[in-house]
Order: C-alpha cells, then sequence, then structure tokens
C-alpha cells in the first residue's frame, strides 16, 4: 500500500490492517493456491515465501510509520 494514511487511534490502525490483509490475499493467496494445486514443490514454496514477504513488508511499513517524528537515541 503506497498511499499514505493517518492512524489516530486503535479503530484506525483496525481498518488499515483489514484493507491491507485484503490486498494482501487478493495479490498473493492467489498464486499460493494456485502453485499449491498445479504447481511442483518449488513452486509452492516460492509463492509461500512471497506472501511472507507482503507480510512483513506491510508490518514494517507500519513500524516505519510509528518512527516517524521519533528522534533516534
Amino acid at each position: 500500500m503506497n498511499d499514505t494514511i493517518k492512524i489516530d487511534n486503535r479503530g484506525d490502525f483496525g481498518l488499515w490492517a483489514i484493507e491491507m490483509a485484503k490486498q494482501i490475499v487478493s495479490d498473493q493467496a492467489f498464486e499460493l493456491a494456485r502453485a499449491a494445486r498445479d504447481g511442483t514443490d518449488d513452486d509452492v514454496r516460492q509463492a509461500g515465501n512471497a506472501l511472507g514477504q507482503a507480510i512483513t513488508n506491510a508490518l514494517m511499513d507500519v513500524y516505519d510509520g510509528l518512527l516517524e517524528g521519533v528522534p533516534e537515541e
């Protein structure tokens, strides 16, 4: 997700998390399911890794957003 959003409370964060999960599933989970149905073990592994990387990227994005404006020690 490349758009900047402002999260002021828990509800905003919840909405962001739901939308992010929808995006990740629509982008990555289909490829994992297809690989599991039609692909080799390597195809499944690659699709699973891509799904995991998408989740990691989303978590790192929100973490980086939490640190914006916080002075480094």
